[in-house]
């Protein structure tokens, strides 16, 4: 038995029947100036040969392919995965796929992964900053060639663009003021770049906080992270050497907190007894190590719902929107000290 081609083309097709190529093509979109004895030949040997379209050659044709890019720091961050289940359980019902790139933290590969992104010509791209991004430039430029964008979480907040967010500032507040209700004097912050929205609102909670306990404030007390896991040890070692120590630390992220707490026990330091940790994204992880880790839950599937449905709902030109999703503090056993 003859075994049938797998990966037939349009070539193909041209080639066996001794027409054109533009020929085919029209024929299989049932195109009227082709001859119906022509397009049922063609349609019929496409069906033997299982000839399925060039979905891709075809968006690029047309300049539309149902696609949406989607950009992300880390795809691995529960948080990040949470935001992209959202993004395409609301999507895929209005009929697109996903287009899923990761930056890892770095800002050129920001900038390759939106050139890949729109030299494949998607319909639009939902995205969050990496940390390295402090400037915005590659992103203005699409969106002067007309890219419908929609940002989460990190955010070029200077830029016109609609985005999705949580209150980072109050959050990162009323963390703080928990701690400080459970008799810690002196806490200190983790957190990242300033230059990003999130980590700059966060900072700015812990320090309202401690300007309303009435404590002094002590900029030595906030140090800024990659925000990982060694990282977070790397800040623990500096404010270890700080007089008088600190007693509590308010992290903006679950990695760099976790780097704390382990640089802390590796330490002889009992948490929550002698240090208070916390930190922020409410990782899988946080509920399952001892002492638990005091976090926030983002909410990152509802994040990405709100995302897709500004996508879908929002004009590019229209005035900027911003929606701002409720988050949760998870109060666990790191920073509890008061029961």
């Amino acid at each position: 038995m003859k075994q049938r081609k797998q990966h037939i083309t349009i070539h193909d097709i041209a080639r066996e029947l001794g027409i054109s190529g533009s020929t085919v093509s029209r024929a299989l979109n049932n195109n009227p100036r082709i001859s119906k004895s022509t397009r049922d030949a063609v349609q019929k040997l496409a069906k033997t040969h299982n000839y399925l379209p060039n979905a891709l050659a075809s968006s690029l044709r047309k300049g539309k392919g149902n696609t949406v890019g989607v950009v992300v720091p880390n795809i691995n961050r529960s948080f990040f995965s949470n935001v992209i289940g959202g993004i395409e359980e609301i999507l895929s019902t209005a009929g697109y796929n996903l287009m899923i790139c990761q930056t890892n933290e770095k800002l050129d590969k920001e900038k390759a992964v939106l050139k890949t992104l729109l030299n494949a010509r998607v319909d639009g791209i939902l995205m969050s900053l990496s940390m390295e991004t402090n400037d915005y430039g590659h992103i203005e430029d699409l969106l002067d060639r007309g890219v419908k964008m929609v940002f989460f979480d990190r955010i070029p907040e200077k830029l016109p663009v609609h985005s999705v967010v949580i209150d980072d500032y109050n959050v990162a507040l009323k963390v703080t003021r928990h701690i400080i209700n459970q008799g810690y004097n002196m806490p200190a912050h983790v957190g990242g770049s300033s230059e990003i929205n999130v980590y700059a609102n966060r900072q700015k909670g812990f320090i309202q906080a401690i300007k309303n306990s009435g404590k002094r404030l002590d900029e030595r007390y906030i140090i800024e992270t990659d925000m990982t896991r060694a990282g977070g040890a790397a800040a623990f070692e500096q404010l270890m050497k700080l007089r008088p120590k600190p007693d509590a630390v308010v992290c903006s992220g679950d990695l760099s907190a976790h780097g704390v707490l382990i640089s802390a026990m590796e330490n002889g330091l009992a948490v929550p007894g002698d240090l208070a940790i916390s930190g922020f994204a409410n990782e899988e992880f946080t509920a399952h190590i001892r002492p638990s880790l005091t976090s926030v839950n983002q909410k990152g599937n509802e994040i990405g719902q709100q995302a897709a449905i500004l996508f879908l709902n929002g004009e590019q030109k229209a005035e900027k929107r911003q929606i701002m999703v409720e988050p949760e503090i998870i109060f666990r056993e790191s920073s509890k000290r008061i029961s």
